[in-house]
């Protein structure tokens, strides 16, 4: 059963521009393990991961109908990549399945967050 639908867009150059201004701004959103992913790229690659685990992340929220704020936060969320390069939540508030998908053209990263549970409960 469907809990909860997330999507958000987000502009890379905006995550660009946001780092250069706020470098702090990379350990708010990624955890310990998302930052060694991320710290692996360079250039655009890692722009477009740090960009999706942002959207992502906004679209966790907004699928928990709470937005990102006091009863979800960034470090509540962690989405690696596995072996293949798909993003997979690894930790989240949510008692559930968490689907993920991120979407990237040169200039946006799209989002989208399904949150799943038992049908019985």
């Amino acid at each position: 059963m469907i809990r909860g639908i997330g999507i958000d867009l987000t502009e890379l150059g905006r995550i660009q521009r946001v780092v250069k201004r706020q470098p702090g701004f990379i350990d708010r959103v990624l955890t310990a393990a998302e930052k060694s992913q991320y710290n692996k790229f360079a250039g655009q690659r890692a722009i477009e991961y740090l960009g999706g685990r942002w959207s992502l992340k906004e679209s966790f929220g907004k699928a928990m109908h709470t937005g990102i704020g006091a009863a979800v936060g960034f470090q509540d969320l962690e989405i690696l990549d596995n072996g293949d390069g798909a993003p997979v939540v690894t930790r989240s508030p949510f008692h559930g399945n968490v689907q993920v998908s991120v979407s990237h053209t040169a200039e946006l990263v799209m989002t989208e967050v399904i949150l799943e549970e038992d049908a019985e409960k």
